[in-house]
C-alpha cells in the first residue's frame, strides 16, 4: 500500500470528486443531450449543497444564520481549491469574490469553455441559493458577475432579510 500524506490524499480526492462531476455529465449528454445533462446536474446541486452545508455545520458545530453560512461556505470555498476573497458586509450580510473558479479551470482545460457560462449561470445560482437556505430562509443569495461569463471575478452576495 502507498503511503500518502494527507496532503496528497486530499488531492486524490479532490480530483476524484471533480472527474466524476464532469465524466457523469459528459455521459448524460452523449447520450440525451446537452440540455437534459443540463437539467440533470441541476437537479443534483439542488441536493448536494444541503448534503455538504449539513456535514460542515455538523463537523463544525456551526448553527443557523449568516455567520454561520460564511464560516462553513468559505471553508468549503477552501477546501475545493477556490481562490477567494470574502468580507462581512454592513448589516447582516457578506461578499465573496472569486478570482479563481477550479470548475470554470476544468471546462477551459476541457475545451469545454464555450459551455461554462451557461452551465455556471445555472449551477451557481442553484448550488449558493441551496447553501443560503440550508442557514435560514430568510438568507438571501445574489450572483454578480461571473468568470465563465467573461467578467474578472465571480460575486457572491448573502444577505439576511
Amino acid at each position: 500500500m502507498l503511503e500518502l500524506t494527507p496532503k496528497q490524499i486530499a488531492e486524490y480526492f479532490q480530483r476524484s470528486y471533480a472527474a466524476v462531476d464532469g465524466l457523469w455529465f459528459m455521459k448524460v449528454e452523449e447520450k440525451y443531450g446537452f440540455g437534459a445533462a443540463l437539467d440533470v446536474d441541476n437537479e443534483v446541486w439542488k441536493v448536494f449543497p444541503k448534503i455538504q452545508a449539513r456535514a460542515l455545520k455538523s463537523l463544525g458545530k456551526a448553527g443557523n444564520g449568516v455567520d454561520a453560512l460564511f464560516e462553513c461556505l468559505t471553508t468549503k470555498l477552501h477546501l475545493e481549491g477556490y481562490k477567494f476573497e470574502a468580507k462581512k458586509t454592513g448589516g447582516d450580510g457578506f461578499e465573496i469574490t472569486i478570482e479563481e473558479c477550479p470548475w470554470h479551470s476544468l471546462m477551459v482545460k476541457s475545451r469545454r469553455e464555450k459551455l461554462s457560462g451557461k452551465i455556471g449561470t445555472l449551477i451557481c445560482n442553484t448550488e449558493y441559493s441551496a447553501w443560503a437556505s440550508e442557514f435560514g430562509e430568510n438568507i438571501n443569495f445574489e450572483l454578480k458577475g461571473q468568470i465563465c461569463e467573461g467578467a474578472r471575478s465571480c460575486v457572491l452576495l448573502f444577505k439576511s432579510s
